[in-house]
């Protein structure tokens, strides 16, 4: 790019966002919407990005109470935090979409 878009104002987080925002109009305009295949893609792989942490955590959890015979206190826990984690991990993959 040009010398116009360096100064301070390139740290400001609100120029980043409406620069963000431009862009991601521009590419939208130029390429219109998308497929329905990939919008079906999208929801699967945003589905497994949430409900492989919590398998993970359930898994886990399992094996820890089953080792500590502990009912289900870790099943429940690990699987709230393989939640929580999933959670996390989708609106990541949301934002950066």
């Amino acid at each position: 790019m040009s010398g116009e878009n360096s100064g301070p104002e390139d740290k400001d987080p609100l120029v980043r966002e409406v620069r963000l925002r431009r862009e991601r109009r521009e590419t939208w305009l130029r390429e219109g919407d998308m497929s329905i295949g990939r919008r079906l893609a999208q929801i699967g792989v945003l589905g497994w990005i949430i409900v492989a942490p919590m398998l993970g955590g359930l898994y886990a959890g399992r094996w820890l109470d089953r080792h500590f015979s502990s009912g289900l206190f870790w099943s429940a826990a690990l699987l709230m935090v393989g939640l929580v984690l999933g959670g996390w991990f989708a609106r990541k993959w949301i934002d950066s979409a």
